[in-house]
């Protein structure tokens, strides 16, 4: 097995751990999926980025799903100029592969209505959640777990900026963040932040 699959295995076992430490099954049957666009360093091949128009950054997106914890489930690095519609559709149809337990995937008003017809056609069905129309910063029910764990990995400075020459390299320093995360949570070096009330219930994740 190489570093790549080896570094994903370290995690998907921490994972299965810290969930069954939060009374969890291993197998989440909701999810949530997120985009994030990072600048990237100058070492960073032209053709290993793009431009994200809307949020005016030259670079890469970390495109995700994650459990209801937070936690990561499935993750895909592309240029920054690559839709998020388009890199939903490939992590909806990693999941349905690797996680088929999820049946509902919570998302923001980013993703086109293909994304929900994709969902539907790997058997998973997605919701978007739309932001309310008022001023002022205000949590989305169910997504804001995604959103800290976008928060989490930018407290490791190796992915304030996407440093790595290939997408692929990024994608297992996102993984070995998580592992580090989960990790320092179950060793009880770190306090877990999740505890908290939230509007999701532990029957249906």
């Amino acid at each position: 097995m190489g570093s790549g699959g080896t570094t994903e295995l370290v995690h998907d076992l921490l994972r299965d751990k810290t969930r069954r430490t939060h009374g969890r099954s291993t197998e989440p049957t909701a999810a949530v999926v997120d985009e994030q666009s990072v600048k990237t360093s100058g070492n960073v091949a032209e053709t290993s980025q793009g431009n994200d128009a809307g949020k005016k950054i030259k670079g890469r997106k970390r495109h995700l799903i994650t459990d209801t914890l937070g936690l990561a489930l499935a993750v895909l690095v592309t240029a920054a100029s690559v839709h998020d519609s388009a890199g939903g559709k490939q992590l909806l149809t990693e999941m349905a592969a690797t996680h088929p337990s999820v049946s509902k995937v919570w998302a923001d008003g980013g993703y086109l209505a293909s994304v929900l017809q994709h969902g539907a056609g790997v058997g998973i069905d997605v919701e978007v959640v739309q932001r309310p129309h008022v001023k002022g910063f205000q949590p989305l029910p169910k997504r804001w777990v995604i959103e800290r764990t976008f928060g989490w990995l930018m407290q490791h400075r190796r992915l304030v900026r996407d440093y790595e020459t290939s997408p692929q390299r990024s994608r297992a320093m996102i993984h070995w963040a998580m592992a580090n995360k989960m990790s320092r949570e179950l060793t009880g070096e770190s306090a877990p932040t999740w505890r908290i009330e939230t509007d999701i219930q532990p029957t249906t994740t």
